[in-house]
């Protein structure tokens, strides 16, 4: 009987190359052009706020438009949606403490999945990914507000690249093995 663990690995790694080399093409761009890409992610999280809370206003005036408290929530959505928009370098400044939070859930999942994965190959790897994210968070909130725009663009390249590359291992170890079992 086969192992579910090494079927589960199996399936995580199929698909893994195509998502590492995309996440690794991204974030080489944003270590290139931090600034660039701390200000897109900026204007990409003011249009997400924005659409959801264009989204809530519809659900709200389609099933509860009569209470007033209702309507709190999507109007501070399509506001905090529009501030973010008109000023992308605000965004920023919060994207980072947004962002340095996720490092760490990122590192949580990470150090997990390693775990998980323990003593199968791959596990070192997405150890090395937790670490990572767990230093760049602290390094985040050290410069914090002054170095946001250069640092957070850089960031969200280097874990995206880090992100890519544990993707990428994982597949050609499952890839090898599979050659091997031949």
């Amino acid at each position: 009987m086969k192992n579910p663990l090494v079927s589960e690995i199996h399936n995580f790694g199929r698909f893994s190359l195509t998502a590492g080399v995309i996440l690794f093409v991204l974030g080489s761009i944003g270590i290139a052009l931090p600034v660039i890409m701390s200000m897109t992610a900026s204007i990409f999280f003011g249009w997400l706020v924005f659409i959801a809370g264009m989204f809530w206003i519809y659900s709200t005036y389609k099933y509860s438009y009569k209470h007033w408290l209702d309507w709190i929530k999507p109007l501070l959505l399509i506001a905090v949606g529009l501030l973010v928009l008109f000023d992308p370098l605000s965004g920023v400044i919060a994207l980072a403490l947004i962002f340095t939070f996720y490092l760490m859930l990122d590192a949580a999942g990470s150090f997990y999945i390693a775990y998980s994965m323990h003593p199968f190959y791959g596990w070192g790897w997405m150890v090395v990914n937790g670490i990572a994210s767990l230093l760049l968070a602290t390094l985040l909130l050290i410069g914090w507000p002054q170095t946001t725009p250069v640092i957070l663009g850089l960031f969200i390249g280097i874990s995206l690249v880090f992100d890519g590359s544990v993707l990428i291992m994982i597949w050609w170890r499952v890839h090898k093995i599979e050659h091997n079992d031949r």
